[in-house]
């Protein structure tokens, strides 16, 4: 719970980065958004969720 609460700060403070510096327009990001509720609604939602917490459990295991 607290990965997806985390991932979604992470990845809502890129697209307003995008927004803010890179010329991101307000209907791309609009686009992306329903693209990602569209996509979580679908059969490969799983293998997505899946790797997301492998590639999670692969960064916390680096030690610095």
């Amino acid at each position: 719970m607290i990965l997806n609460i985390s991932g979604v700060v992470l990845l809502g403070v890129i697209v307003f980065l995008f927004f803010r510096k890179d010329g991101l327009k307000a209907s791309h990001c609009i686009v992306v958004t329903l693209f990602g509720f569209y996509l979580a609604s679908t059969n490969i939602a799983p293998s997505i969720t899946a790797g997301g917490e492998s590639l999670a459990s692969l960064l916390g295991g680096i030690k610095f």
